[in-house]
């Protein structure tokens, strides 16, 4: 169902959130691709576990960061690459979580090797392993990147997320993150005004994303990637303002 959705919004592609990763769904969800021409630019994965998405308990809960949780994920994400090969899946994304912004932190380190592992696997499935931008600065996750090592890493470069936590304003992330770039999260937010709560997300052209300048940046680097629409409601309002973007999305692509 969800995928005849795409076809009726006339997106040409999406991502896909799987939590279970029976072998049969794998066919299944090939098998609706297929039949409604939409491709599928990567598998989005969270957990298992409690994930809280704010300040104080989200640097204790988000992604491989945690140390309780991180083995139980780095199973859960070779599992995810397992499953998106079936799926002919090109790559596997996630949130990693607050990754410490001291590169001397215990935890840094620790987080560096789990990353690792999760790439290295990705990368023996042919996938690229993205992270997903939001709970770390652009230049921390540049460090992160780069000290993994692996020549398969990638950002989902999410416009708003980098607004919400008030970690960059995505014009200038870009310059830092743009090589990295191999998918957008087209969304749109506010700054949070109070620091113990995140922002709010918004329609696009709601919001503090400056999106032609966004767009202008990313023709001057030849993206040529997907710019996914994420709108996080529920609803005929969140088809609407899906709508709405993809209209003004087009005017600016051109």
């Amino acid at each position: 169902m969800a995928i005849a959705k795409v076809q009726e919004l006339g997106l040409p592609t999406c991502q896909v959130y799987v939590d279970d990763f029976e072998f049969e769904r794998a066919g299944r969800l090939r098998q609706a691709l297929d039949k409604r021409g939409i491709e599928a630019t990567s598998l989005v994965i969270g957990g298992p576990g409690k994930e809280v998405w704010d300040f104080y308990e989200g640097p204790l809960t988000i992604g491989l960061v945690p140390p309780n949780t991180r083995a139980a994920r780095i199973a859960h994400i070779k599992k995810a690459s397992d499953f998106a090969k079936q799926c002919e899946i090109p790559a596997v994304q996630t949130h990693c979580g607050f990754i410490p912004e001291d590169p001397n932190n215990p935890l840094y380190l620790e987080t560096v090797i789990a990353l690792r592992e999760v790439a290295a696997y990705c990368k023996r499935n042919n996938q690229n392993f993205r992270y997903e931008t939001g709970q770390e600065t652009p230049i921390t996750l540049v460090r992160a990147i780069q000290d993994v090592g692996l020549d398969n890493q990638g950002v989902n470069f999410d416009l708003a997320n980098l607004i919400l936590y008030g970690k960059a304003n995505p014009v200038d992330a870009i310059e830092l993150l743009g090589p990295y770039v191999q998918g957008i999260h087209a969304k749109d937010g506010l700054w949070p005004m109070n620091p113990k709560q995140l922002g709010e997300e918004v329609a696009i052209g709601k919001g503090k994303v400056d999106f032609p300048r966004i767009i202008a940046r990313l023709k001057a680097l030849e993206y040529r990637g997907a710019l996914t629409i994420e709108r996080e409601i529920s609803g005929p309002q969140q088809m609407a303002d899906v709508l709405a973007a993809k209209v003004y999305l087009d005017t600016l692509i051109g």
